[in-house]
């Protein structure tokens, strides 16, 4: 089978290629890509090339498929798995295999398997991992969305706190605790905004940061004060660059006594320390997003980890159980992380957008693999939609959802744009 996909050759060069993939084997599956939504980390990858950990070092001889936040459905299934999986379902993957103790993840690693696809051949360490996992709501794009919740699930679960006098590792946010989410207005901080308020455990108290008033404007109009009322949770919007002394502003919207979880969501050093300069006792500060520079630093209290019993985790993605754990509240109607969504396009906008990620403003860019669009903000519809009815038909029905993508603009677009390579 002919697949079209962006495959990475080293620093910098991504290159859109049609191509035959290898015939299936009896322990793979072969299956069609639907959506795929870029991540920050694809454009890491594409930047480090093979200096990447999880990159091959020959990628030049042997190009990757990049993209790893994707749903689809399934087209072939190898002999070994035909009693676990059938043609025509629906799926998503969890990315991160854990495989033997291997970094190698979709998107980063494999010749065959990668969002930026029509199609793929998934081997069989994925099956091995449950890490294929079936999918049943109507629009692909939730499939893609749940790798980026997975990894916020996972940092909710990764946090922990010690009582003092035990060795006893609670694991989670702290139960009606104070938490804080810095640079928090971005994508991946209004899903944390969304957890927060509606998952299991849920503060008593939570603040979320920005220096950029149109974002905070924006994450309140999401996420309103009045919602936060309404589960029990005393929310606050702060943008730190009008504070003056923001770290004081800070710990006085909790107290005084400073914060039980904070959550750095940019790789920023001021912001680091901001964060650790915030927490309470016993608190737990998550280093969110990953750097590109892996010489990137920021100064450490070493007194408040000693005599506050400061913590500082970092994680990297979810796990299998974050992922399901994600889809099963999206399916619940629980979180909605279509919030996170500013722009979307076809297979032909992903090296462009993938290469100039941090300079496009907004949030997720949703990808389509099989049809032909521009990158395009939501916003910018109705104004593509003065000379084009298919713009103006998607304008007409995000307008109709506060400007939210949704599963009826899924259909619509895949409908009516443009296929891939007509």
């Amino acid at each position: 089978m002919d697949t079209t996909a962006v495959r990475m050759y080293g620093k910098n060069d991504l290159r859109l290629e049609t191509f035959a993939l290898p015939a299936m084997g009896e322990d793979e599956i072969m299956a069609r890509i639907v959506s795929d939504s870029i991540c920050m980390s694809s454009y890491k990858a594409a930047k480090q090339g093979a200096d990447h950990k999880r990159v091959p070092n020959d990628v030049a001889e042997q190009p990757v498929m990049i993209g790893h936040e994707f749903c689809g459905e399934i087209v072939a299934v190898g002999s070994k798995w035909a009693s676990k999986y059938r043609a025509g379902d629906k799926f998503t993957i969890q990315p991160a295999l854990n495989y033997k103790g291997s970094l190698d993840a979709p998107g980063y690693s494999f010749q065959w398997i990668g969002g930026s696809a029509t199609h793929i051949l998934i081997p069989n360490e994925v099956m091995e991992m449950d890490c294929l996992l079936p999918y049943d709501q109507e629009a692909y794009y939730f499939g893609s969305l749940s790798e980026p919740m997975s990894c916020i699930v996972g940092a909710f679960r990764a946090s922990y706190h010690v009582p003092q006098g035990s060795y006893e590792h609670q694991m989670g946010i702290r139960p009606n605790g104070t938490m804080a989410i810095l640079a928090g207005a971005g994508p991946m901080g209004l899903g944390a905004i969304d957890l927060a308020l509606h998952g299991d455990v849920r503060p008593r108290l939570l603040v979320v940061t920005d220096i950029d008033d149109a974002r905070l404007e924006r994450a309140e109009e999401l996420f309103p004060v009045t919602e936060g009322a309404a589960q029990g949770i005393e929310l606050k919007y702060v943008n730190t660059a009008k504070c003056g002394d923001a770290v004081a502003a800070l710990k006085k919207k909790a107290g005084g006594e400073g914060f039980d979880d904070v959550f750095v969501m940019a790789p920023v050093a001021p912001v680091i320390e901001q964060a650790g300069a915030i927490l309470g006792k016993d608190g737990c500060m998550n280093f969110f997003a990953g750097p590109t520079d892996p010489q990137f630093s920021a100064k450490v209290n070493f007194y408040d980890v000693h005599y506050a019993f400061h913590h500082i985790v970092g994680t990297s993605g979810g796990n299998t159980q974050d992922m399901k754990i994600s889809l099963e509240m999206m399916k619940k109607g629980r979180i909605n992380p279509s919030v996170m969504v500013t722009h979307v396009g076809g297979l032909n906008a992903v090296i462009d957008t993938t290469l100039n990620l941090p300079q496009i403003p907004g949030g997720k860019k949703l990808i389509y693999t099989h049809v032909d669009l521009p990158l395009t903000a939501i916003e910018d519809f109705a104004e593509k939609g003065k000379e084009d009815d298919f713009w103006a038909g998607l304008a007409q029905i995000t307008a109709a959802n506060n400007g939210i993508w949704n599963s009826e603009a899924e259909a619509y677009l895949l409908e009516k744009a443009p296929a891939a390579g007509k």
